[in-house]
């Protein structure tokens, strides 16, 4: 069935030899439960900040936090994300920092409802295996 499936997608036949091992499958769940980690972390991040956008403590992040740099910082898009959510990098490459002149409300909200669909859409994970 799934050799045909293959076929009727136009796909080369699969070479058993590169096949997808339970090992690799494994790696997959892993990889799925760091990505909702970051995403969860990310939310956080960004509700901290449109909850008290005066405290400058919710609006600077260090680089160097080991939970940040597993959880955010060692994934793909991680940073980038939160630049585009107005923080940006300073103190010689040590923190993000987002300015309150700069914290935008509707960006933060919007921010935080695509993670958040995201992390709650039935079908996180699937399209990725």
């Amino acid at each position: 069935m799934y050799a045909e499936r293959r076929r009727k997608l136009g796909l080369p036949p699969e070479n058993p030899a590169t096949a997808k091992t339970s090992s690799s499958v494994v790696w997959e769940k892993d990889d799925e439960a760091r990505v909702k980690r970051a995403f969860q972390t990310l939310l956080i991040y960004i509700r901290n900040v449109a909850k008290h956008p005066d405290e400058e403590k919710f609006r600077k992040i260090c680089l160097s936090n080991p939970a940040f740099h597993e959880r955010v910082e060692s994934l793909i898009g991680g940073i980038e994300f939160l630049e585009l959510c107005g923080f940006e990098r300073t103190e010689g490459d040590e923190f993000l920092f987002l300015p309150r002149e700069k914290v935008k409300m509707e960006v933060l909200n919007s921010a935080g409802f695509v993670l958040n669909s995201t992390m709650t859409n039935r079908f996180f994970g699937l399209l990725s295996s």
